[in-house]
């Protein structure tokens, strides 16, 4: 039906967007990084990416603030394709493949608990407002 293919546009719409912010926020905390081992450039776009959705969520959820085509857009779309957690998989499972266990770890734990705890910060920044 059309009402699929409008949101099914909406959802690509985002995450066009947000692949392609995901690429250049990436990228450039990478080249600015001293390392030329450790995935700094997904961490960063994926504790931006779970702090936005923490935040925007919460404004979502709580104040109603956004119609359904925006949460399709910004939440399902644009940073589900921003905060990729396969690139995350791939990148710990390199290191690992590298016998990097340490930064593995590092990696997989700095993931996890930022992710969690910026999700969570992102929801107590909503509620202030």
């Amino acid at each position: 039906p059309m009402h699929t293919a409008i949101n099914l546009a909406i959802i690509g719409a985002g995450g066009f967007t947000g692949a392609i912010l995901r690429f250049l926020i990436s990228s450039w905390v990478q080249s600015r990084s001293t390392s030329a081992i450790f995935p700094l450039g997904t961490l960063a776009v994926n504790m931006l990416g779970c702090l936005l959705i923490g935040f925007l969520s919460a404004l979502a959820e709580n104040q109603g603030i956004f119609s359904q085509e925006t949460r399709r857009f910004v939440l399902i779309g644009l940073l589900g394709a921003f905060t990729t957690f396969s690139t995350f998989g791939n990148e710990t499972l390199n290191l690992l493949q590298a016998s990097k266990l340490e930064l593995a770890m590092l990696n997989i734990g700095l993931q996890v608990m930022l992710g969690v705890g910026l999700v969570w910060a992102g929801r107590l920044l909503a509620a202030l407002l």
